[in-house]
């Protein structure tokens, strides 16, 4: 199957209330992991590539790699850039052919992240690429983007409204209380505003730094428009637990299949309760 615009997945998930799981892809197992997690739970699903993913594993072997994972599957999977705030960069994922784009413009001023989002639309609207924009300032470390906590802003109600109808992107990253990376306690989403956010604007809303967040509180987001859902943090978690685990209980183990093996089996059981809580199964 080839690799489905993200704007298709959301369409169909707005239509039916549920949201789709973007994960953060960074080798070849958690590539594996991910769509082997979709095909059981027979749910769409989106695969990310973060600015830090490209500069690791090259852009080439991520786009390579997950291309062959949307051939080979059953399920719709997309392949979009997770924080895309070069605009460069963007331009060589189009010509790599990611099906998805998020432009980040949240550090910019609101006209400027408007201009720049604009040109993204102009050359992604011709090729069916869908794209992604960001208001409000999301908290914590992910790859390049570092916002504090100091820094961290939500997003302003009628700054979105402005935002959608200035450039009609397909959907929007908003700061409602999440932050990337491991959390400190318990985050305490402000649905209020992500309610006044999809009632002013009307389009899908993209939950970002989702990892810690507690399910029921998940569920709650997606009750009130949320569509896309980032999880990296838990992956890696998984991913690095289950290594240490093997390798302590084996410290004589060099066969690198038999470490990486247990550990996309770890990931594939969290991926899959993940798509559970957003209620994407069954809905490939």
């Amino acid at each position: 199957m080839a690799l489905v615009a993200v704007h298709e997945l959301l369409k169909k998930a707005d239509q039916e209330d549920y949201a789709v799981g973007a994960f953060n892809a960074n080798n070849m197992e958690i590539i594996q992991a991910i769509v082997m997690a979709a095909e059981m739970e027979n749910s769409p699903v989106i695969m990310q590539a973060s600015q830090g993913a490209i500069t690791y594993a090259g852009l080439d072997y991520i786009t390579g790699i997950v291309r062959i994972a949307a051939r080979n599957s059953k399920v719709p999977v997309a392949l979009h850039l997770d924080h895309g705030t070069d605009f460069d960069q963007v331009v060589r994922c189009f010509r790599s052919g990611f099906s998805s784009v998020m432009y980040d413009g949240s550090k910019l001023t609101l006209e400027d992240n408007i201009a720049i989002t604009n040109r993204v639309l102009e050359m992604a609207r011709p090729v069916g690429v869908s794209v992604e924009a960001e208001l409000g300032k999301i908290g914590g470390t992910e790859d390049h983007v570092t916002v504090s906590e100091k820094e961290a802003m939500f997003t302003d109600p009628e700054e979105a409204r402005y935002f959608v109808e200035k450039t009609g992107v397909d959907s929007l990253a908003i700061a409602i209380g999440t932050a990337h990376g491991q959390y400190q306690g318990e985050p305490k989403l402000d649905f209020d505003r992500l309610k006044i956010i999809r009632e002013l604007t009307g389009i899908p809303i993209v939950l970002h730094g989702s990892s810690g967040v507690p399910d029921e509180a998940v569920r709650h987001a997606i009750e009130l428009g949320v569509r896309k859902v980032n999880i990296d943090t838990n992956i890696r978690e998984a991913f690095v637990a289950t290594m240490r685990k093997v390798i302590a209980e084996k410290p004589d183990e060099i066969d690198p299949r038999k470490i990486l093996g247990p550990a996309r089996e770890a990931m594939i059981e969290m991926i899959r309760d993940k798509i559970r809580v957003f209620g994407s199964s069954g809905k490939a």
